[in-house]
């Protein structure tokens, strides 16, 4: 499970006005629609059918050039995806992976089923990302990759952690890969102003529902500017070229492919929508001071995927969730706990991480909370849920201390 909805399960779902999350991320146009018409149109003649060679093509070079990448190969989903990118990685028995310990389950699960030894590191305080310097400091000779996320949105610097790895080479396999996570970032900028997707030795999207742009609620893609990774995936996707090694089939289909077509040319315009409604929420709740809101950044570093608030630290758990109880019984406002407390709590997982300390990150999940986020959120709506959360705040802290 993604997000974590317990602290408000005893809530009637009737008296929410606005539920938990969204189930829809970028949303769909006439365009989209006539797209989707075209394809099925084409695909009803006999001769023609659904392969979808050429539209995934067409998907794939405009995906590739428009992260200034070398490749885009594409994915019925970002999971097999990732899936598919460590396994070329080939690792064996001790062979680490270095992840941030606040993080969907899906990395860390694809890491321990490629044969992987998950080592958890601590989130940066301000973003919840992976933490350039506590990775370092759990990077070891058995280190094979590093696997950074982007996380709810915000952009790490890619650069820097492929300078970290240059200077701690496996003894073998020389520096350790840099795999980045941007399901939840398509469409932004690193800090040195490159497209998400054109830096480090692969990068892995997600076109599910709920993401940036969506293809027909599932669907993925890898970029990278390694020929030889570019190739095996395909193979891989595709049968083993029919034979010729392993594979599968995790091809994305024909529709999926055009309306992704569709979703990528309007995906400025929704990451737009959803920064300035981002910052403008976090410009209205500025003057509440038991709120830590989600840095202001422009030109793309941050997208807003969610808008995450942490609570005092006093109010770590009981009073995050009494919060959440609070704004979801008496305000109608809906939240979450995104990618909950840290993987420590997921039986697969803390099995695997069995002795590792990420203190940080258990604290800073305890503080963290997402109300209900989306441009499309009509501005009068938008207002209420501003108002409900700083009358749900005053609320709480009316019986809680904040030091």
């Amino acid at each position: 499970m993604a997000v974590d909805t317990s602290t408000v399960a005893d809530v009637d779902p009737a008296l929410l006005r606005w539920p938990v999350e969204p189930q829809q991320g970028g949303w769909y146009t006439a365009a989209e629609h006539a797209a989707l018409d075209e394809v099925i149109r084409e695909s009803d003649d006999w001769r023609t059918g659904w392969r979808q060679a050429a539209h995934l093509a067409r998907f794939e070079e405009a995906f590739a050039a428009y992260c200034g990448a070398g490749h885009a190969a594409g994915f019925n989903s970002g999971g097999t995806a990732l899936e598919m990118v460590l396994r070329a990685l080939e690792l064996r028995a001790g062979d680490e992976v270095v992840s941030c310990a606040v993080n969907f389950v899906g990395p860390h699960v694809a890491v321990i089923g490629q044969g992987g030894r998950l080592v958890l590191a601590e989130p940066d305080p301000d973003t919840l990302g992976l933490d350039l310097v506590d990775t370092e400091r759990r990077l070891t000779a058995r280190t094979r990759a590093i696997l950074l996320t982007h996380w709810n949105g915000a952009v790490s610097d890619v650069r820097r952690f492929v300078e970290l790895a240059a200077r701690h080479p496996h003894p073998v396999h020389g520096p350790p890969k840099v795999i980045v996570d941007a399901a939840r970032a398509c469409g932004g900028r690193t800090p040195r102003g490159a497209r998400v997707g054109a830096e480090g030795w692969a990068t892995v999207f997600s076109f599910e529902s709920k993401k940036l742009m969506t293809t027909l609620g599932q669907g993925g893609m890898v970029t990278t500017h390694d020929p030889a990774l570019d190739e095996r995936l395909r193979l891989w996707r595709g049968y083993g070229g029919l034979g010729e090694s392993w594979g599968t089939n995790q091809m994305l289909s024909k529709a999926q492919a055009a309306v992704g077509l569709v979703q990528l040319a309007r995906l400025e315009e929704m990451n737009a929508a959803r920064i300035a409604r981002a910052h403008a929420r976090t410009r209205a709740l500025a003057d509440v001071a038991e709120l830590t809101l989600p840095p202001t950044w422009h030109e793309g570093r941050h997208l807003y995927y969610r808008h995450n608030l942490l609570v005092p630290d006093a109010w770590a758990g009981t009073g995050r969730d009494e919060l959440m109880r609070v704004l979801a019984a008496d305000y109608g406002v809906g939240s979450i706990i995104s990618d909950p407390i840290t993987p420590h709590s997921k039986t697969l997982i803390r099995g695997h991480t069995a002795g590792q300390h990420v203190p940080r990150a258990e604290r800073l999940a305890a503080r963290l909370l997402c109300p209900v986020f989306h441009p499309q959120i009509s501005y009068a709506d938008e207002t209420e849920i501003r108002d409900a959360i700083r009358r749900a705040v005053a609320d709480v802290a009316r019986t809680r201390p904040t030091t």
